[in-house]
C-alpha cells in the first residue's frame, strides 16, 4: 500500500497579488516625494531594512557596526514584510489552493505623501485605487474579501479620518467597505474595531541565522545595568494630557545616577543615533515608555531588544495591542503605573521602581530576553525561531482559516465577519478589569 506524503504546507498556503507597481515599487522608487520635510531613500534600502548601522563609538556595550543591525526606520512595515513574504515556502500561484490572500500595498508610505495636503481626495486616492482594484479582482468573489489581508506600515488611525471630531488627519482607507472586509497587519491598533491587529515596531536587529539571535540575547543578559531607571524622547508641551514633561522633571531630579534621561530637543543628535538609544537602554533596569503622538512607541521595542523592562502609564501603549507577542500576564514582563498619578505628581516613579527587589527585576528581565525573538524582523526564515513575521502569518492563517470555514458551513453570511475576532481586547491573567475601565 502507497502511503501519500502529507503537504506540509496544507493550510498554510498564501496568494499574493501582483499589485500594479504604483501600489508599491513606484512609491519606493519615487521615494524623496514620500515626505518634503524627511528623506526615506536611505530607508528603502536593503528591502526596507535601511542603511547598516555605522556605530562609531568605542564603547564596548554598544552595537557593533554588524551585517545584521540597519538604521531601519520605524515607518517601513509594509515593505519589510513583503520581501519576507517572496521567501515565504508555502506561496501559491493557484489562489484557489491558499488560504490566505496577501495584498502587498504600501499604504503608510502612500498616505505619507499627502498627509500634510489639504486636499482630502487627493489624500484618499490612493486607498480608493486599491479598493477598486481588489474588488474587480475573481479571488474577491470567493469569500468578499474575508481571507484577504495587507500591512500599513503605520498606525491605524492615520487610515481613520475622525470625521465626527472634524480632525482632517488620516485618510479613508479603513472606512472603505473593502477595507472592512479584509484584515489589517499594522504597528497599533483600534481598540474599536475588529479587522486590524498590531504587530511590532521594526526595530535595528534583523538577523539572518539563529546563532545571532543566542549570541545578542547572552550579551543583553551579561550587560551591566547601572541605572534603575531611563527615558528618551521629546517632550509634548502642547499636548493635552502629555505626562511626558513630568517624567523629564522626575528623571532630572531622581536621586544621583539612577535615572539616564535622554531629553530629545530639536537638533539633539543623539536622539538620531540608534546606536545611543540601544546603549542607554542596555545599561537601565527599566525604560519609561509614555504614550508620544500616538499610544504606543517603537522606544518599547528597542527597550526589549536591549534587554530593559518597559514601564507603561496606559493600558493601550502595549497590552491591548500586541496580543499575540506579549503575555496576557503583563507583570511578567513590564510595570504599569497609572498615568494619573504622574499629571496630579502623587506619584513617584524612582519611588515605585525602588521597591523591586533583585530577584523581581532579574524574572522580568528574563520574560523579557524570552521576548526578543518575537520582537524582530530576521532578514530570512530562522531555523528553530519564530520572529514577528512568523507569528504574524501563523495568526493571521489562523484568524483567516477558522472564519473562512464558518462561513463554507453556513454558519456566518458573507456580509458578516465572524463576531469572535473581537477577542482580541478580552485581558485576562492579573489584568482585573476594573484597571480599564477608566481609561475607556
Amino acid at each position: 500500500m502507497e502511503y501519500l506524503e502529507k503537504d506540509p504546507c496544507s493550510g498554510r498556503y498564501i496568494y499574493m497579488y501582483d499589485l500594479p507597481a504604483k501600489f508599491n515599487k513606484d512609491i519606493v522608487k519615487n521615494c524623496r516625494a514620500i515626505a518634503e520635510w524627511f528623506d526615506y531613500c536611505p530607508y528603502v534600502e536593503n528591502e526596507g531594512f535601511g542603511p547598516h548601522f555605522n556605530d562609531t563609538s568605542d564603547n564596548s556595550e554598544t552595537v557593533t557596526t554588524k551585517e545584521s543591525w540597519f538604521e531601519t526606520n520605524q515607518f517601513m512595515l509594509s515593505m519589510i514584510f513583503h520581501h519576507r513574504m517572496k521567501k515565504y515556502k508555502c506561496l501559491t500561484r493557484n489562489s484557489t489552493l491558499a488560504t490566505a490572500i496577501y495584498a502587498p500595498f504600501y499604504p503608510g508610505l502612500e498616505v505619507r505623501r499627502y498627509l500634510d495636503k489639504t486636499n482630502l481626495s487627493l489624500r484618499d486616492e490612493g486607498g480608493v485605487a486599491f479598493a477598486s482594484w481588489i474588488r474587480r479582482r475573481p479571488e474577491w468573489r470567493r469569500f468578499n474579501g474575508w481571507d484577504h489581508f495587507f500591512v500599513s506600515g503605520r498606525i491605524s488611525w492615520d487610515f481613520r479620518r475622525l470625521s465626527y471630531t472634524n480632525s482632517s488627519w488620516g485618510s479613508k482607507l479603513l472606512d472603505l467597505p473593502e477595507s472592512k472586509n479584509m484584515t489589517m497587519l499594522t504597528i497599533e491598533t483600534s481598540p474599536y474595531a475588529n479587522n486590524d491587529f498590531a504587530l511590532p515596531y521594526p526595530t535595528y536587529f534583523h538577523p539572518s541565522k539563529d546563532s545571532e539571535v543566542f549570541e545578542w540575547q547572552k550579551r543583553v543578559k551579561n550587560s551591566n545595568r547601572r541605572y534603575l531607571f531611563a527615558f528618551g524622547g521629546a517632550p509634548r508641551p502642547n499636548m493635552t494630557g502629555s505626562i511626558r514633561e513630568e517624567l523629564i522633571r522626575q528623571c532630572q531630579n531622581a536621586t544621583r545616577n539612577r535615572c539616564n534621561l535622554v531629553n530629545c530637543k530639536p537638533g539633539d543628535e543623539m536622539c538620531t543615533n540608534p546606536a545611543h538609544f540601544i546603549e542607554m537602554y542596555m545599561k537601565t533596569d527599566f525604560c519609561l515608555q509614555p504614550p508620544g503622538d500616538s499610544s504606543t512607541r517603537r522606544s518599547t521595542f528597542d527597550s526589549i531588544l536591549a534587554g530593559c523592562i518597559p514601564v507603561y502609564f496606559h493600558p493601550s501603549s502595549a497590552y491591548i495591542q500586541y496580543i499575540w507577542y506579549f503575555p496576557k500576564n503583563y507583570t511578567k514582563y513590564s510595570v504599569f503605573i497609572p498615568s494619573k498619578g504622574i499629571e496630579n505628581r502623587t506619584v513617584s516613579v524612582e519611588e515605585i521602581l525602588s521597591k523591586y527587589s533583585k530577584h523581581d527585576i532579574s524574572e522580568m528581565r528574563k520574560e523579557v530576553i524570552r521576548l526578543i525573538p518575537k520582537v524582530i524582523y530576521a532578514r530570512n526564515k530562522l531555523e528553530t525561531i519564530e520572529d514577528a513575521f512568523d507569528i504574524a502569518v501563523k495568526r493571521i492563517l489562523d484568524r483567516i482559516g477558522n472564519s473562512t470555514r464558518l462561513v463554507k458551513e453556513g454558519k456566518v453570511p458573507y456580509s458578516e465577519f465572524p463576531a469572535y475576532a473581537s477577542w482580541k481586547y478580552y485581558m485576562t491573567g492579573d489584568v482585573g478589569k476594573h484597571e480599564w475601565d477608566s481609561y475607556f
